[in-house]
């Protein structure tokens, strides 16, 4: 099966185009909301309403744009009458404040000729060339008004499932097969979850990451997180690619180490703003960065 329409419908790579098309039942039930709620906040800004069914990672998120936004605005660089954002989404003045903010606040050194070296070396893989990956999988899709948490545990059952087959559900036939064509919110599921042979164009990005410069063979051992949901997802082979030689991609090695001291970066600076900040319903603590995807 040829991959198209990567960046549509399921983004593993299948033909589906639009949503995701595959009849499951999804969790979709009103929001009962608990008499004894109270906002997630940070500085007495609310981060949702009751009716938005966030995951921790989301939620994070959230707070650490607010906790930008109000640095922005605290620095003189942001009016202090910006909206407060609707649904997690900023204004575009607010956007371009905290760039200038982070510009001013994480000023990073170029990665040296030794360091990049190092990184080549220990990660040549990443920046193959040609490098195909053959994968089937199960996917969770996020849509309006699913209950997130819900999803997650059905994915991580599901995931437990499928790397934790007993001998006699194996003699039965493909387990995999058989979870992805009852599960999956992918019309892929119809054909086990197979999604043929993949190169990174094909994919997602954040899907892509998860499979290309890896060894591993078989079904990965976490959750696959990408913009359509959560992915239960089975290396079936791979074939290598051709590295190419530091000059050429010299660039591309320098950029991620870049990223790399930007995350870190990012990371601390987050938590100073947070050890200044009244932060409540949401915890920080020890949680990676979300902002740097």
């Amino acid at each position: 099966m040829s991959a198209q329409g990567a960046h549509q419908g399921c983004g593993g790579g299948c033909s589906c185009q639009g949503d995701a098309g595959h009849d499951v039942p999804r969790i979709e039930a009103p929001v009962e909301v608990p008499a004894d709620w109270c906002a997630p906040q940070v500085n007495g800004v609310a981060l949702c309403g009751p009716a938005e069914l966030l995951d921790t990672a989301a939620l994070r998120q959230r707070a650490c744009t607010e906790l930008l936004r109000q640095a922005a605005i605290g620095q003189g660089l942001l009016d202090r009458d910006d909206p407060v954002p609707e649904g997690g989404v900023i204004s575009e003045a607010a956007g371009q404040a905290i760039e200038r903010l982070l510009d001013a606040a994480l000023p990073l050194p170029e990665p040296d000729e030794d360091a990049c070296r190092r990184h080549y070396v220990a990660h040549a893989a990443r920046y193959a060339h040609g490098e195909r990956v053959r994968a089937r999988h199960v996917l969770f899709a996020v849509t309006p008004g699913v209950d997130v948490n819900a999803l997650r545990q059905r994915a991580e059952a599901c995931l437990l499932d499928v790397r934790n087959a007993t001998p006699e559900e194996r003699a039965a036939g493909d387990r995999f097969a058989q979870v992805a064509a009852v599960s999956s919110n992918c019309p892929s599921g119809a054909q086990g979850g197979e999604l043929g042979w993949l190169t990174r164009e094909d994919c997602a990005p954040e899907f892509a990451r998860e499979l290309f410069g890896q060894t591993e063979i078989g079904v990965l051992p976490r959750l696959v997180h990408s913009r359509f949901g959560l992915h239960v997802v089975e290396v079936l082979a791979r074939e290598s690619g051709r590295v190419p030689p530091f000059e050429q991609v010299r660039h591309a090695v320098s950029q991620a180490l870049h990223q790399q001291s930007f995350a870190t970066a990012l990371s601390q600076y987050l938590r100073l703003l947070a050890g200044q900040a009244r932060v409540s319903g949401v915890d920080l603590d020890g949680a990676p960065s979300p902002l740097v995807q």
